[in-house]
C-alpha cells in the first residue's frame, strides 16, 4: 500500500525488520500502551513528521497496528495527520505535555539538590543555566559559604558566548545551529573592557572546538574580572543540550593545574542530571 492512500480497514502484517535498537520486541503486559509511547518517542526524536509506513518499519510493528494507534492518538490530539504530506507529526496535546513539563520545573527541581551536594564537596558556588535565544538564563544557584556574591542569580541572563555555561551548551549544538545564532558581528555583545573577550564568529567557533575536545567549557574573567568558571552540558535523549552545570570561583584561589579535576566533578554531575532526565550523557 502506498503512503498516499487512506489508512486501511484491515492491512496485512508487514514483514519489515527493525532499523535500530529502538525496534526491540515489546514484552510489556500492556503492549498497546507501550507501542503508543514508542511512537510518540520516535516522533519526538525526529526533525519532521513521518509516514505511517516508516514508523512501522522503524519500530518493527505491523502497519495495521500503527494506523490504529495513530488513529486513537490523533483523536486525542497527541498526533496530527498532515493529509497533504501523508505524514504524522506531534499534536497539540503533546505540546501541552511539554508546556506542563516546563511549568513544573523538573530540571531545576532535580538539579538543585545535586548542585547543593557539589557545593558541599568542592566549597565553591554552582549554578544551572539553560539557553534562551543567544543568552543563558540561570535557573538554579547554590552559593557556597563564605564565597563572594555572583552576578548569576536566578533569572539573570548573560550572553552565552561569554559564559562557561553558554559555551558548554553551544559546543553541544550542531555547528550549523551555532552559526544561525551568530550570523553576523551584531550578534556579539560589545564588552570592550574585557581583554580577550570573544567578539567574532571565527573566535567562537575555534573556542567551541576546544570545548568539544576536552569535554568542558571555561571562562576567565569575561563576566566578572577575577572570577573563573567551569561548565559541562546536560543533554537529552537525542544528545541535544538542555542545560549546563557550572561552578564559579576566584581564579587566584584555584591554580590552573586543579581545573581538570574540578571539571571532572562538574562533568559527573552534568552526566548524572542527564540520566535523571532520561537523557544521553555527553561523555
Amino acid at each position: 500500500m502506498a503512503d498516499n492512500e487512506s489508512p486501511p480497514q484491515a492491512a496485512p502484517k508487514a514483514a519489515s525488520k527493525p532499523e535500530s535498537k529502538t525496534a526491540a520486541k515489546v514484552t510489556s503486559k500492556v503492549p498497546a500502551a507501550e507501542n503508543t509511547l514508542r511512537i510518540l518517542k520516535l516522533l519526538a526524536s525526529k526533525r519532521g513528521p513521518m509516514a505511517a509506513s516508516n514508523i512501522a518499519t522503524a519500530l518493527g510493528l505491523p502497519r495495521s497496528s500503527v494506523y490504529h494507534l495513530l488513529g486513537v492518538m490523533e483523536a486525542n490530539g497527541f498526533v496530527m495527520h498532515l493529509h497533504e504530506e501523508q505524514r504524522y507529526g506531534l499534536g497539540i496535546s503533546a505540546f501541552e505535555l511539554s508546556s506542563a513539563y516546563s511549568r513544573q520545573e523538573p530540571l531545576s527541581r532535580l538539579g538543585r539538590p545535586m548542585l547543593a551536594t557539589l557545593v558541599d564537596v568542592i566549597g565553591e558556588s554552582a549554578h544551572l543555566a539553560v539557553l534562551h535565544g543567544r543568552d543563558v538564563l540561570y535557573i538554579v544557584e547554590e552559593r557556597a559559604k563564605n564565597r563572594p556574591s555572583l552576578v548569576t542569580d536566578v533569572g539573570v541572563r548573560l550572553p552565552s558566548h561569554l559564559t562557561a555555561s553558554g559555551r558548554a551548551i553551544l559546543a553541544a549544538l550542531p555547528k550549523s545551529q551555532v552559526r544561525a545564532l551568530y550570523p553576523n558581528a551584531a550578534a556579539f555583545t560589545a564588552r570592550h573592557e574585557v581583554e580577550g573577550a570573544i567578539m567574532k564568529y571565527s573566535a567562537l567557533s575555534s573556542h567551541l572546538d576546544q570545548v568539544r575536545q576536552r569535554g568542558y567549557a571555561t571562562e576567565h574573567g569575561e563576566v566578572t574580572p577575577g572570577f573563573g568558571s567551569i561548565a559541562a552540558a546536560v543533554t537529552d535523549h537525542v544528545g541535544w543540550p538542555t542545560a549546563a552545570v557550572a561552578v564559579t570561583f576566584l581564579e587566584d584561589k584555584l591554580p590552573a593545574d586543579q581545573w581538570p579535576a574540578l571539571a571532572a566533578r562538574v562533568r559527573k554531575v552534568a552526566d548524572e542530571l542527564s540520566v535523571r532526565i532520561h537523557g544521553r550523557p555527553a561523555s
